[in-house]
């Protein structure tokens, strides 16, 4: 963490001295974000209830570029979380991914961090280095669901030079956990290994103004490699009326030690051909029809019978401390990645839907509402068998004022309720009060 501010403090001292440049200051950008948060988990099991709520500040600074030929900037970012109700309480173990925890389970009263991205320009080539970068791409998706979102130091280059065609390369080597002030190295769902290599390269070509492909090709060092391919059609009927469709393809390998003491994958809880190796191949196919306010959306996905799904998540990996800290919880890039389930074992047969309607057609701007189910069978537990099923359901509603003294704060309530038989994750019903607001003063 010193390292982290020190490395903040001089790049800040180096770009002060292009605070005059026309741009820098002129195009610079500058917000803070409140988000209160009550999150309820009900396991209905018999295992232990969670029932926390806390409030998070993040304050985000995004520089213009200085003139030239190479542009350069600095963009920086703090965060700030208090717990609203102390002690154990419902607070089921010391290894929470809420809020981070104290010697004895119990939530610390706050926490923080701050970090911040060097940045550069070449025409319409931007690099972007340093410890507050937030991927959202189909192999790795930065995890925002919980009080703060998590981040991750390394280095990303973007690049538009060619019209319609999109390059993205990078390499990140630490975590920083969405309930955590330090950083961890990166890891799979059961690896306890720091990996500090994870490459990634990829470009999304938009073949018409409705038709976009893409390819993503990442390594985990020493855990993985995938390459993905997708494409996304978006049909137009009427003004009125649309028919999207998104296909997404994934395949895994094992790489380097994977496999070895600390570098497994548990596989989700699931079937492995080879013991705690990466080996999977998946595909979604995802279909929505919009009509008006109206979403209809019904998909399918499969996954590989040799072994679940892999993806980025540091919830094993332990900080400088010796504390998971909160460093779990993560995404990916699949409409399976709901609520409390993920749907990711190995067999896996998820047939999805959803329903959603903007409330704006009846002179309700603002006002959103969904309800998505998901039902998985075929489901392979450790021995192979495949005779296991799971489901949930997942309701929404966002407000944002639009107008008024409001404006700009929103809220929404979340509800999950998953059932799991065999092997598979406890039942639980799951519920989430949201508040946001953010003003933007520069």
């Amino acid at each position: 963490m010193y390292k982290s501010r020190l490395a903040l403090a001089v790049a800040v001292g180096v770009l002060a001295q292009q605070a005059g440049a026309a741009g820098f200051i002129e195009d610079s950008k500058a917000s803070i974000s409140s988000r209160t948060m009550y999150y309820n988990a009900d396991n209905r099991e018999g295992g232990a209830d969670q029932r926390e709520s806390a409030q998070g500040f993040k304050l985000d600074y995004a520089s213009g570029f200085t003139p030239g030929t190479i542009g350069i900037g600095f963009d920086a970012q703090a965060l700030w979380g208090i717990h609203l109700d102390g002690g154990r309480g419902h607070r089921p173990n010391a290894n929470n991914t809420f809020f981070p925890s104290d010697s004895d389970g119990s939530a610390v009263d706050e926490w923080s961090r701050i970090g911040g991205n060097f940045k550069a320009r070449i025409s319409k080539t931007e690099g972007r280095l340093g410890s507050a970068l937030a991927p959202n791409l189909p192999i790795l998706v930065a995890n925002d669901s919980r009080l703060l979102p998590q981040t991750f130091d390394g280095g990303i280059v973007t690049s538009k030079e060619i019209d319609n065609l999109t390059f993205t390369a990078g390499q990140l080597e630490h975590a920083y956990g969405r309930a955590s002030s330090n950083r961890t190295g990166l890891a799979v769902s059961g690896g306890t290994q720091d990996s500090n290599q994870f490459r990634f390269g990829g470009a999304a070509w938009k073949v018409t103004k409705d038709l976009t492909l893409q390819y993503y090709y990442s390594n985990l060092e020493n855990y993985y490699t995938q390459n993905f391919l997708g494409l996304v059609h978006v049909l137009p009927i009427s003004t009125e009326q649309s028919f999207k469709t998104d296909l997404r393809y994934f395949d895994s390998r094992s790489d380097g030690k994977n496999g070895q003491t600390g570098y497994f994958f548990d596989n989700n809880g699931g079937f492995a051909k080879n013991a705690n190796e990466v080996d999977n191949k998946t595909w979604s196919a995802m279909f929505t029809y919009t009509l008006g306010g109206h979403a209809f959306l019904l998909g399918h996905q499969q996954v590989g019978d040799d072994g679940g799904f892999v993806w980025l998540n540091q919830g094993s990996v332990r900080g400088r401390n010796g504390s998971l800290e909160g460093a779990g919880g993560s995404s990916f890039y699949l409409f399976t990645d709901s609520m409390v389930n993920q749907f990711a074992r190995a067999g896996e047969n998820t047939t999805f839907g959803q329903y959603s309607y903007d409330f704006a057609r009846l002179g309700a701007p603002g006002l959103k509402a969904s309800i998505s189910y998901l039902s998985g069978d075929d489901i392979k537990n450790k021995s192979g068998n495949g005779d296991y099923s799971e489901w949930e359901r997942d309701m929404r509603v966002d407000y944002l004022f639009q107008d008024g003294v409001l404006k700009g704060f929103g809220a929404t309530v979340r509800h999950g309720a998953y059932r799991g038989s065999g092997e598979s994750v406890a039942d639980q019903d799951q519920t989430r009060l949201i508040f946001n607001y953010t003003y933007s003063f520069l």
